[in-house]
């Protein structure tokens, strides 16, 4: 009886070894070497299918500095036809009213969602450091703009030099001064390094250049509003009654001391050029309370800042650098500073002439 069960096992053992030889030469293990396991078949080449039309898809939040704005929605614009474009779950975010601690809430509930990256514009760059380091921390990629010089961050796109910027602005603001005259400043936050910039660069080149003029007031914080804008420019106004010009960085300040331009009956009598969008700003370029207005499109800053997102996620960071084309107009040539501050060359520069061209 031992006999048998050993003659027994042993026959097992044989037909077990010859159906494993059999199963090899078929091919019958080629799931388990590809990686797709007991999968069916048809789901495996579905997804095969998907990752060579476009790779992972990932869940990316853009946050702004408020939203309700034409700047903004211009922005979310972009943001969205990347999504459309890509296949990737894109979308936009931002406070009622430009406040740091509002973006930062923000931030921390995108963190607990786990998103994939977030792309942001800071409205006050040293209180988002924090966090936006915790989301590094958490593996989030983090793209930011409007943003130079920000540390936790993977990289910082500019439509162009800021300093450059402000001074094409200082030059329009001259040309429509005569090169001479009292002007002032405004900033939608001291705490905005953009517009700190824009403001420096515009200073640096009227003093340079235009010494007929003079700055008789300097970075007024707007809190990127437009009544406070008209109020500053009220307020300045009235402390020297011979101003002949404004610059305002924010969206929405040189159509607020437009505004007041029209109202007072000052158009001829005092200049505004800034950062506006046509669409805000059309009715005083047309009206002559406003000289000109300086912009890149937001929304290919919201398709870009997307589009470096997606790149860091696909560990294609080595081709981020000096000369790269992003395949967005006016971000075709990079300017690439300290590896991860990004430059573009994609200011605009609009008067009542050619105001009609843009439709945004």
């Amino acid at each position: 009886m031992n006999r048998q069960k050993r003659n027994g096992t042993l026959a097992c053992l044989m037909l077990a070894v010859l159906l494993l030889f059999l199963t090899a030469c078929s091919g019958g293990g080629a799931g388990s070497q590809n990686g797709a396991g007991t999968q069916p078949q048809g789901q495996q080449d579905q997804q095969g299918q998907g990752q060579q039309a476009g790779g992972k898809k990932y869940k990316i939040a853009t946050v702004v500095k408020l939203t309700g704005v034409a700047w903004f929605d211009r922005m979310n614009e972009g943001i969205k036809k990347f999504g459309e474009d890509t296949g990737h779950e894109t979308f936009m975010q931002g406070p009622q009213k430009a406040d740091a601690a509002l973006q930062v809430q923000i931030i921390e509930d995108l963190i607990a969602q786990k998103v994939d990256a977030i792309t942001v514009v800071p409205f006050s760059a040293e209180a988002l450091e924090p966090v936006l380091k915790k989301a590094r921390e958490k593996g989030i990629v983090v793209i930011t703009h409007e943003a130079d010089g920000f540390q936790n961050t993977d990289f910082n796109i500019e439509a162009f030099d800021n300093l450059d910027y402000g001074a094409f602005l200082m030059d329009n603001l001259a040309k429509a001064m005569g090169e001479q005259g009292e002007y002032m400043t405004t900033v939608g936050s001291l705490t905005t390094k953009s517009h700190m910039q824009w403001e420096e660069g515009a200073y640096k080149r009227q003093q340079e250049k235009y010494p007929n003029m003079k700055a008789v007031a300097r970075k007024l914080e707007t809190n990127d509003d437009q009544k406070t804008a008209s109020e500053k420019f009220r307020e300045t106004l009235k402390a020297y009654p011979n101003l002949k010009g404004f610059q305002g960085a924010s969206g929405n300040d040189a159509a607020g001391a437009a505004l007041a331009v029209e109202e007072m009956g000052l158009q001829g009598k005092v200049s505004v050029v800034g950062t506006s969008v046509p669409s805000v700003s059309k009715q005083y370029l047309e009206s002559g309370a406003m000289s000109m207005i300086g912009f890149w499109d937001p929304a290919d800053a919201g398709y870009v800042m997307n589009r470096l997102a997606v790149m860091v996620l696909d560990g294609k960071k080595d081709e981020i650098k000096e000369g790269a084309d992003l395949g967005v107009k006016g971000y075709e040539h990079i300017k690439v500073v300290d590896g991860k501050y990004l430059f573009g060359s994609a200011w605009v520069g609009v008067g009542k002439d050619n105001m009609n061209e843009y439709n945004f």
